[in-house]
């Protein structure tokens, strides 16, 4: 007879490398749900936090999420993500809160040095007063550590003080999976289940969910200029049909066929060519990109290599 130790090592399942990250990114929300009394999920439509989505989708179906969706606009997002962001939160039935860096301007919480200024570091704002408005204790993020070398500081459980902000030196040891999202009033933890994820495995886990994207994460032919040496899409149409990124003076309009590897704000988030129309060959593209994805994008983080940090500890997400 066989022993049972035997049986079970025998029928014993190994979970792949997806499996395994998902699991850990649902035990995470949960760890959340149960801890924090007032929690909601960072909802850009971007492609990040549509994994979290699914994985909000693991944790809770068929129940309702335990938190609301939230997004920060800048006012200065691709209208085909704001779009993918309202028609998303439709089709699963939640309650998306919105909250704009153009409301805050009109309060004068928020003064840009000059009309071209980028919005995107004026976020954490509009972030700080909708917590505030809201009572949120938590904010779920898509934020993985791959992404950036202030991120790959942060941990999974990050918090944050009465003021919003971040303190890199002062964090909370998180030994055997063990997370502490305790906090007292008016603090707040910003709590990143996919932090142990790469660019790789969003795009894999996407093509292996079978996920919806926002068209232009797609290569498409578009209207660029070349500035100082990235590709910076220009004549952008916002939600409301006005033109944003205009050319500057002598600057060549081309047209080249792009996609885009993160989504953000108009006026910081570059394409990069690509011929990668299908979820298969964006796989194969990033399999053998040897730039980093905001490295290659964000042209907000290449003020210094102190941009990200900063704003972090400015409250950003």
């Amino acid at each position: 007879m066989t022993a049972p130790s035997a049986l079970a090592a025998g029928n014993a399942k190994t979970l792949s490398h997806l499996d395994w990250l998902e699991a850990e990114a649902i035990h995470i929300m949960r760890e959340v749900a149960g801890q924090c009394s007032n929690p909601v999920l960072l909802f850009s439509g971007g492609k990040d936090s549509i994994c979290m989505l699914r994985i909000a989708e693991k944790a809770f179906r068929p129940g309702k999420f335990p938190f609301p969706l939230m997004h920060i606009d800048t006012g200065h997002n691709y209208k085909e993500v704001v779009d993918f962001r309202d028609y998303r939160a439709a089709q699963l039935g939640e309650r998306l809160i919105v909250r704009s860096v153009e409301d805050s301007m009109k309060r004068g919480t928020v003064v840009l040095k000059h009309e071209g200024e980028s919005r995107n570091k004026h976020q954490s704002v509009t972030l700080l007063e909708a917590i505030e408005e809201f009572g949120f204790d938590c904010c779920i993020g898509g934020a993985r550590r791959d992404e950036e070398k202030a991120r790959a500081k942060e941990r999974i459980m990050s918090f944050r003080d009465e003021f919003g902000q971040w303190d890199p030196k002062n964090q909370r040891p998180e030994l055997w999976n063990l997370y502490n999202a305790r906090s007292h009033k008016g603090e707040n933890i910003r709590a990143f289940p996919i932090s142990n994820w790469t660019e790789m495995d969003v795009w894999q886990y996407i093509e292996r969910e079978g996920l919806e994207l926002p068209s232009i994460y797609f290569a498409h032919k578009r209207p660029v200029v070349i500035r100082q040496g990235a590709i910076v899409p220009v004549n952008v149409p916002l939600a409301t049909g006005e033109l944003t990124n205009l050319p500057k003076a002598g600057e060549e309009i081309v047209e080249l066929q792009v996609r885009f590897r993160t989504v953000g704000d108009i006026s910081c988030t570059a394409p990069v060519e690509s011929d990668a129309d299908t979820l298969d060959k964006i796989v194969l593209e990033t399999a053998t990109t040897t730039i980093t994805e905001r490295g290659a994008t964000r042209l907000d983080d290449q003020t210094s290599e102190a941009s990200m940090e900063q704003r972090k500890k400015e409250g950003y997400f």
